[in-house]
């Protein structure tokens, strides 16, 4: 029971230590980096989708 705790550790322990870099560096640039993008994309698709709507009405 022992050596099965102290597996279990050993691979959260690896796991930990070769996927946080990767996953602070995603969290990183998908939060800053990529915000002001997908804002301004939406902001355009919000626009230009009114604009059509009402370019047919008329």
């Amino acid at each position: 029971m022992v050596f099965l705790l102290f597996f279990v550790l050993l691979i959260q322990f690896f796991t930990y230590w070769i996927f946080e870099p990767l996953a602070s560096f995603f969290e990183y640039v998908l939060e800053i980096r990529l915000f002001p993008i997908a804002a301004l994309l939406g902001l355009i698709f919000l626009f230009s989708a009114k604009n059509i709507e009402q370019n047919e009405i008329n």
